[in-house]
């Protein structure tokens, strides 16, 4: 759900944009085949990358991480 006036982060976005190795490959195979899902296990299990470098990949970008004001201590 987009906040008025902004874009949300793209799927794989970073991945693409640093020239992740892993999706590189990814990007070279049919999505869904039994070699992409291979390969893309990498991500799940393996991720070339540390969250402290997406996260900062995300403010060199502009992103901002938002969420839902508290509502009576619901969140």
């Amino acid at each position: 759900m987009a906040i008025e006036g902004f874009v949300e982060y793209k799927r794989r976005e970073f991945c693409n944009d640093v020239n992740c190795p892993v999706q590189v490959e990814l990007n070279k195979l049919p999505s869904g085949s039994e070699e992409y899902e291979q390969v893309r296990q990498t991500c799940r299990t393996a991720c070339r990358y540390t969250t402290y470098q997406f996260h900062h990949w995300l403010i060199e970008k502009g992103y901002l991480i938002v969420r839902p004001k508290d509502e009576g201590g619901k969140r």
